[in-house]
This record gives structure tokens, C-alpha cells and sequence, in this order.
């Protein structure tokens, strides 16, 4: 037969335009082509013994030489079962939740395909199997790859379980390798790590909630996401019902089950945790799942600077408080300026024993640390450090009565003069004149999160009435550091498969804040208040540096943060009650009123003298336009104040 194309019978451009049964058949012999393919790629593909599928490998994280390792993540939690060992109000739980057609397809759903196909072509978000047995033959049999050759490969695979074994094998071998969380991969280990009980005693309820967590282990885990697991929870109940797996009657006796607090053992305890928490929870936010971690065997190296998390334990073990430490939680984080890598981390003292991070999950009230924003502000608007303001006791300011530490009046005293030494009255006035709203876009241009913890707009905005993590002030002090470059922290350098491949590749993630000349000021005025004001317990680093205290009126938070050049640093301490409330740090290590200038200052100092040894010595850029003559002398004559 021959193909008339180009057209004989047709002139010009028209020539070149198929004929509709050319078309037709060309669709119709590339359908032929494609189905012959996939067919006979079914038939050659073997399949591997059971017994040797879905080998677990440990996931290693590595300190930032890329070859020491820092620890380890996803140990391995697995018991097999048989199916009958399974009651089946479970197993149908289980597929009202992720595949309720799973006994009448043929290994996958051709919907569940052409979308998936879309998203990649599209470069949209992939979507994973969507059968029980694409599933299966994805975390048994193939990489964790995103790619339409991965998806090809899985297709084949699923149709060769489906004409090769049974469908109740599928289901048996999937409910021991799918991962619940918690570590726990298979049915029978999230039972226990759930509910401590066997897969065979499970409830309808309870194995409701265990297929409600397969969509998303972690992002439904009930010690996060409560509210989300329980929606799931009531769509897999209903799906049951809809399936005539369950009837209303039965439905609405359901209740939502007790789930057994999370057990701490098998975790690394000492400081160590914390880091790989850290590491584990930022892996979540670059698709790399807890699924991959546990059975993976994937390689991460950390931004993680094995001695600088030396020098950082060891000075709070050094210059922490020793005697009225109950409850007592002290956070520190050393961030890159420029890069956001994190190199040093101290959550607590030991992470099997308390796992709440105390540098990235705890807070505490920012008191004056947040008066760096609020100078920075000012210098946008014209305002410059010698500009004269009054800071005298108990001024009525917008309608706050505005109290400095101490009630000390101050007079009439120039901005730095006021930074150096913190003085509320001159800074809730700079406020007032500058606007809280310009305030507060600093504070988050800088690097505090909008979510912030009580992050009002209003003028005590300036006196740090929020509760910031230590990370977030960190953060924001790196952003002055780099002059006004801002960068997003960052635990994680790469990422790596089993075979070498990079998962995750990390770019810093930067833009600019503040103009350079801005931050030069304001690196100028905190390093006044090291070497002429309330952080003077910072100059024992011995190197150029700048920072600012923190102390609220309270005396539920101190604080102390601060930078040199290649290096800031933020050193929190809060107090729990015995109920866990925020209680005065009154008493801590012997002291009356634990100030920012205590031991948060002096933390810090032995950490960042550890963290910088051997590191050059580097001094901030000079600001433009900033007198050298000594500020105005207050009345009466200041002293330094502890805020």
C-alpha cells in the first residue's frame, strides 16, 4: 500500500496537510505499537523472590565533610504477617482508604495513570501510585526516583504481580512493607507502635486510623496533625460504608481510638537528636518522605560543623547555670550570614529524654532583641544615630505608658546611645514616629516568620512581645551580618540514593533585605552595645562583634544574640512550670533577675570563641555618615541596662 503524503492531489502548502486516514492510521498504528510493547515487556520482565524484596537500608546523616557520620535515621521496624493474621474489617479499611477497586482492576487505574503522566510532562506535583499494587511494585521494587520511566517501570510491574500471583498475596505483601509512621513499617509493627497490641486484635476503629495515616505517615501523625488524621479517619469509615463494608449503624459507633504516647526508644540521646530531628524535619519540605528514610539507605550530608557543635555543648555545659535548673530550657543556634547554613545546634541535653527541640521549636518572649528591627526602620526613613531623643521614665507614648529597666530616666540621649543600652522609652517612640508597620516589615524582611507567636501590630511590637524560636533570631541577626542579605536557614547540603544519585541538591536561597548601608548602622550600634553597653560580657570573644540583649519585664525569657561578620549566634533561656507554663527564670543559677547580659551573654561568648577559633578575624564595614564624636551626656548619668 502507498502512502499518499505529501498529497498529490493538493497544491501549495495544502499538500503537506495529512488526510484524515492518515492520521487515523497513524494513531492507530502507534496505539498497536505501544500496546505490543508493553505486553511483551510484561512477559520478559521477571519478578523478584518475595523474600528478597523490600530490603530495608538505613539512612546515614553526615556532618558537613561529607564523610563523618553524625548519625543515623529510619531504623528499621517490621514483623511479617500472614493475611489471616489480619482481621479483615482491617484489610478493608486499608482499601477503603487507598485502593477500593483493588479486587476488580488489573494492577492499575488508567485515570490514575494519564494524570500522573500529566503532572510530570507538566512539571506539576507528582503523583505517586495510585493502585495498591503500583504501590507495592514502587516501594519493593524500584527507586524512590520521580521520572516517567519510573512510572513505565512500575506499570510493567504491576501487571506482572497481577497475571503472576494473587491478589491476596499483593495485599499481604503490601501490608507488611507499607510504612505507618513512627518508624514502623507493616501492619503488625504499627499496631504495636500505635496501640500496643498485635495486627490480630486491632479494632475497626483502630485499623480505620492506621490506613488513614498511609496517605501521609507524618503529615497526619497524631502526635502533629491530630485534626488531619481524624478527617481522614472519618473519610475512611465512610468509604467503608460506601463500599458496604460497614453499615450507618455500625459507622456511628465508631470513636475515635487512644493512641499510645510515641516511644523515645531506639532514638539517639544526648544533643545528637536534636540535630537529627532537625535534619528529618526539613527533609519533609524537599519530598524526600519518612518512607524513603526508613528503607532508602540514602545518604545527607548536613551543614552540621562537627567541632562547632563541639565548642556550642560544651560552653552551655561550661556557662549554663548550675543550681535552680528546673525546667530549665536553654536554646542555641549558629547560622552562616550569606548562606543560612546551620552549623551548630544545642536543643538540650538529651533528646531521648525531652525531644522538644529548644532551639527550633521552643519560644520565648523576644523582649529587646526585636529593637534592632525597629532601628533599622528608622535608618530607612532618614533617621540617623545621632538624631537626639528623650528617653526619660514613664513617658505616655501613643497611649502607652512606656517604663524603662530600672525606671530610669535617661534624658535627652542620641538613638545609639539609646541601642547601647536599651532604653524602652526612646525606642517605643522611634516606633511611633517611624510607624509599627514599617516596623514590623523589617522584623519579617529581616527573618522572623509571619506566624510568629504573638506578632501584634501594635507599639509593644518593638519591646519583643512575641515569642520568636531561637533559630528566627539567628536568622534575622545573619541578615545584618551579610548587610542586609537575607538567607534562608538551611540543615541540609544533599541528598543522595542508594546508587549515588542526588536526590536534593541545596542553593542558597537569598535575597536582599536592607540596603547595605542600613545594615552597616545597625552592625555598628550593636557592636556599641558589646563594647559600650548591656552585652559587654561579649567582649571577651575578643574580635570584632555585635549584638543585642533580651530580658522581659517578667523575667520569662533572656536572651542574647549576636554576630561577627561570617557568624551569628542566638542563645535563649526560658522555664517551665510543672504543667509546662512559661514561669519566671527568677532564682536560676543564683540570680535574682536573669538578664540577656548573664548567662545568655556569656554562652554566647564561649560558643562563638569555640565556633571562630582558628577562623580570621574580620571587622564590619564602616557606616557612611556616622559621627565619631561622643554622644550627648545624659541627666542623670546612665548606667548600663540589663534589657
Amino acid at each position: 500500500m502507498r502512502i499518499n503524503f505529501p498529497r498529490r492531489v493538493r497544491t501549495g502548502w495544502r499538500r503537506w496537510i495529512p488526510s484524515w486516514r492518515l492520521v487515523i492510521g497513524a494513531v492507530f498504528a502507534t496505539a498497536v505499537v505501544s500496546v505490543g510493547a508493553f505486553a511483551l515487556a510484561v512477559v520478559l520482565t521477571p519478578i523478584p523472590e518475595p523474600n528478597d524484596i523490600a530490603r530495608a537500608q538505613t539512612s546515614i546523616v553526615f556532618w558537613n565533610d561529607g564523610t563523618t557520620e553524625l548519625g543515623r535515621l529510619g531504623d528499621v521496624n517490621r514483623v511479617d504477617v500472614t493475611l489471616s493474621d489480619v482481621p479483615l474489617h482491617v484489610q478493608r479499611a486499608v482499601l477503603a482508604a487507598e485502593d477500593r477497586e483493588f479486587y476488580n482492576h488489573g494492577g492499575f487505574s488508567p485515570t490514575g495513570v494519564a494524570r500522573a503522566v500529566w503532572n510530570n510532562v507538566s512539571g506539576g506535583s507528582t503523583q505517586g501510585a495510585s493502585t495498591i499494587t503500583q504501590q507495592y511494585a514502587k516501594n519493593a521494587f524500584l527507586s524512590q526516583e520521580r521520572s516517567l520511566l519510573r512510572k513505565a517501570k512500575e506499570l510493567v510491574l504491576s501487571v506482572k504481580l497481577e497475571t503472576t500471583v494473587s491478589k491476596d498475596q499483593i495485599l499481604g505483601d503490601y501490608l507488611n512493607t507499607v510504612y505507618f509512621g513512627r518508624g514502623a513499617y507493616g501492619i503488625e509493627s504499627a499496631a504495636r507502635a500505635y496501640f500496643g497490641v498485635p495486627a490480630s486484635k486491632l479494632t475497626v476503629a483502630q485499623g480505620a486510623m492506621l490506613a488513614a495515616l498511609l496517605k501521609s505517615p507524618e503529615g497526619m501523625s497524631p502526635d502533629r496533625a491530630p485534626e488531619r488524621l481524624r478527617a481522614r479517619w472519618n473519610y475512611v469509615l465512610d468509604g467503608m460504608v460506601t463500599v458496604g463494608w460497614l453499615t450507618p449503624a455500625q459507622r456511628a459507633r465508631q470513636r475515635f481510638p487512644q493512641v499510645n504516647e510515641r516511644s523515645s526508644s531506639g532514638q539517639p540521646s544526648g544533643t545528637t537528636g536534636y540535630l537529627l530531628d532537625a535534619v528529618r524535619q526539613e527533609l519533609t519540605q524537599h519530598d524526600i518522605t519518612e518512607a524513603q528514610l526508613g528503607i532508602g539507605g540514602l545518604r545527607i550530608v548536613s551543614t552540621f560543623d562537627q567541632t562547632m557543635q563541639a565548642a556550642a555543648v560544651q560552653a552551655v555545659q561550661d556557662q549554663g547555670p548550675t543550681e535552680g535548673t528546673a525546667g530549665l530550657r536553654i536554646g542555641l543556634v549558629s547560622v552562616r550570614p550569606g548562606t543560612g547554613e546551620v552549623v551548630a545546634l544545642y536543643g538540650g541535653a538529651d533528646y531521648r529524654t525531652s525531644p522538644l527541640n529548644n532551639a527550633t521549636q521552643a519560644i520565648g518572649q523576644a523582649g529587646s532583641t526585636f529593637k534592632p528591627f525597629a532601628l533599622a526602620a528608622a535608618l530607612r526613613s532618614g533617621i540617623t544615630l545621632d538624631s537626639i531623643w528623650n528617653g526619660d521614665n514613664a513617658r505616655d507614648i501613643g497611649g502607652y505608658t512606656v517604663v524603662n529597666y530600672g525606671d530610669k530616666s535617661w534624658g535627652d540621649i542620641s538613638l545609639l546611645t539609646a541601642t547601647e543600652n536599651s532604653v524602652n522609652s526612646v525606642y517605643v517612640d522611634v516606633e511611633n514616629t517611624v510607624g509599627v508597620d514599617p516596623v514590623a516589615e523589617a522584623a519579617i524582611a529581616a527573618g522572623i516568620p509571619v506566624d510568629t507567636a504573638g506578632l501584634t501590630r501594635n507599639l509593644t511590637f518593638v519591646l519583643g512581645t512575641s515569642s520568636p524560636h531561637a533559630l528566627d533570631l539567628a536568622h534575622s541577626y545573619a541578615t545584618f551580618a551579610a548587610r542586609g542579605m537575607e538567607a534562608t536557614p538551611s540543615t541540609i547540603t544533599r541528598v543522595e540514593g542508594p546508587g549515588g544519585s542526588v536526590l536534593y541538591q541545596a542553593e542558597t536561597r537569598s535575597r536582599v533585605a536592607f540596603e547595605p548601608g542600613v545594615a552597616d548602622s545597625v552592625n555598628y550600634a550593636l557592636s556599641k552595645v558589646v563594647t559600650d553597653g548591656t552585652g559587654a560580657a561579649a567582649q571577651a570573644l575578643g574580635r570584632p562583634a555585635a549584638g543585642k540583649t533580651g530580658t522581659t519585664n517578667d523575667n520569662r525569657s533572656a536572651w542574647f544574640v549576636g554576630y561577627t561578620p561570617q557568624l551569628a549566634t542566638a542563645v535563649m533561656m526560658v522555664k517551665d512550670g510543672p504543667e509546662g507554663q512559661p514561669i519566671s527564670l527568677s532564682g536560676t543559677g543564683g540570680l535574682d533577675t536573669v538578664t540577656g547580659g548573664s548567662f545568655p551573654a556569656r554562652i554566647w561568648t564561649a560558643a562563638m570563641a569555640g565556633e571562630l577559633q582558628g577562623s580570621e578575624v574580620l571587622n564590619f564595614v564602616d557606616p557612611v555618615n556616622v559621627s565619631p564624636s561622643p554622644t550627648p551626656t545624659p541627666s542623670p548619668t546612665p548606667t548600663p541596662s540589663p534589657t
